[in-house]
């Protein structure tokens, strides 16, 4: 698969306004309002968006299929579950979008907890659900390719399967990719096997660096069968024009998070993963680590990627990026708010900083 590198944004999917400090209106969340932020990334040298899930959110595929069908290169990156989907259910449904939209579609496997029982899931501890994702991932992307298939898991059955419409395989994209997060031993145990993209949130550099070797060698020593596995970070980038606006920015935004606690900012307080609580443990270090990489967001309620953000000029920022470029990152997904006039800003302030960011009016590598 084809590693070069690709700049992609965060579209929210919530019913709550205010995601994250964003615009808070009525239509945040109509067709209309997600669709002019498709476009903006369109016209602005993006390659498409990560859509966020969660049971209470609006079906994450469904937004994407909307979105798909409104736009012309837009690549959504669709997070889904592994209970919330069959494997067969999910890889036709999967196929026939990527058909219609003109193999545009991405997949971002998301196995943290959940409200399982609201939608008649259940799962056991840790080792039962990545067991349980591991067999999704590799039964899925054997339904995109092969045709007839059977499989006998341990948790999931198929057979004589074949998907239609089949999945249209080119040599630098033979199925969507599918990328997966995850920080515990377990995680990382699928990733290394079964992720074409692994990707990870806001660390500084060396800790990205020690995952990034630690994650070749499992590779390795579990017998990897697939193409070498792929890096993504998944981070806000809070630009200005100058340095000095972007800081004065930044701790203006932390002490309003610290007067509201933080509300609108954290999508994961069901419970604490090990690559939350990764960046959690940053902040006994310092406000700032490496040369912009701003911790005390996670102190008063960011979450996920909203836990440590890069500030700066939208030189300082490429800078940093480029550094984790070095490393072997080659898919980023980036954002802040409001949404739809940072895509705008960082589209034409970031991107054309950053070598071999797609541009408006091309077509990106699936």
């Amino acid at each position: 698969m084809s590693s070069k590198t690709e700049f992609l944004w965060y579209i929210p999917n919530d019913v709550k306004a205010g995601h994250r400090g964003d615009v808070a209106g009525e239509d945040h969340n109509s067709l209309d309002t997600l669709t002019s932020h498709a476009t903006a990334l369109e016209d602005n040298g993006w390659t498409g968006a990560l859509i966020g899930t969660g049971w209470g959110r609006p079906d994450t595929f469904t937004v994407a299929t909307a979105l798909a069908a409104r736009t012309r290169r837009f690549q959504p990156l669709i997070a889904i579950r592994p209970g919330y989907w069959k494997p067969a259910n999910f890889a036709s449904a999967a196929a026939t979008l990527d058909h219609l939209s003109g193999q545009r579609i991405r997949v971002n496997i998301v196995s943290g907890k959940d409200d399982l029982a609201a939608y008649g899931d259940s799962e056991g501890d840790s080792t039962h659900r990545y067991a349980r994702t591991r067999e999704f991932m590799r039964l899925v992307r054997q339904l995109w390719t092969e045709d007839h298939v059977s499989f006998d898991g341990e948790h999931f059955r198929v057979t004589n399967s074949t998907v239609q419409p089949r999945i249209k395989s080119r040599p630098d994209r033979p199925h969507p990719k599918l990328y997966f997060g995850g920080a515990s031993d377990a995680a990382e145990r699928v990733s290394a096997t079964e992720a074409d993209v692994q990707l990870f949130w806001g660390e500084p550099l060396h800790g990205i660096e020690e995952r990034i070797a630690r994650l070749k060698a499992l590779s390795a020593s579990l017998d990897r069968d697939l193409p070498p596995l792929e890096f993504g970070l998944r981070i806000t980038t809070l630009v200005r024009d100058t340095t000095e606006e972007a800081w004065r920015d930044a701790e203006a935004k932390v002490a309003d998070m610290a007067r509201n606690s933080g509300a609108g900012w954290h999508d994961h307080k069901r419970e604490v993963a090990v690559g939350q609580q990764r960046l959690f443990n940053l902040q006994a270090k310092g406000d700032v680590l490496d040369d912009n990489l701003y911790t005390a967001p996670g102190k008063f309620g960011g979450g996920g990627a909203g836990t440590t953000w890069l500030v700066g000029s939208a030189e300082d920022v490429a800078r940093s990026l480029n550094r984790y470029r070095a490393l072997g990152i080659t898919h980023f997904v980036l954002s802040d708010t409001p949404y739809l006039s940072e895509i705008r800003r960082q589209g034409s302030q970031l991107l054309p900083l950053l070598v071999d960011a797609p541009r408006p009016g091309r077509l990106a590598a699936g």
